[in-house]
């Protein structure tokens, strides 16, 4: 009986800590300090992008993987989060949130706003999940308009 009042206090905690390290990880994208992005999931993190466009990466596992792509994605985009809605969840660890994104494409000057539906696991307080639900066209149009453009944009080449 004595840990059934601590159980809530625990998942609290959980839930506070998912929730932070997900809008760290809006703050830090946007802002470009990609290097402390990626110290925000575990070691071994996925990232999937269920909706990427043939030729664009569909799942990044591990940092350095991440790193290579996302370090790309703060060479093409200045952008700013907005309207960041969190939905309670059963599970503390797990994180559903609508957003916005409001910016440029560097390269063209062409309007990237973006609208995401981010399902994010934690572990201990790191991202060890992350699955991306955004709309590739917008970004194809906002690089120069086909896919290809995208996928150059985000090429370690």
């Amino acid at each position: 009986m004595t840990d059934t009042p601590s159980a809530p206090q625990d998942a609290d905690a959980v839930r506070a800590a998912a929730q932070q390290v997900f809008r760290d990880h809006l703050d830090l994208l946007a802002a470009g300090r990609v290097e402390e992005w990626v110290e925000l999931f575990t070691e071994d993190g996925v990232m999937e992008f269920p909706y990427a466009p043939k030729g664009y990466a569909t799942r990044l596992v591990g940092r350095e993987e991440m790193l290579g792509h996302i370090g790309n994605f703060s060479k093409a985009f200045r952008l700013r989060m907005t309207d960041v809605r969190i939905h309670e969840t059963v599970d503390p660890a797990l994180v559903i949130a609508e957003l916005r994104s409001e910016g440029i494409a560097l390269e063209t000057g062409r309007p990237y706003n973006q609208s995401y539906i981010s399902v994010v696991e934690t572990v201990d307080g790191r991202i060890s999940r992350y699955v991306d639900y955004w709309n590739p066209l917008i970004a194809m149009e906002a690089l120069g308009g086909s896919a290809d453009d995208m996928v150059a944009a985000f090429s370690d080449a």
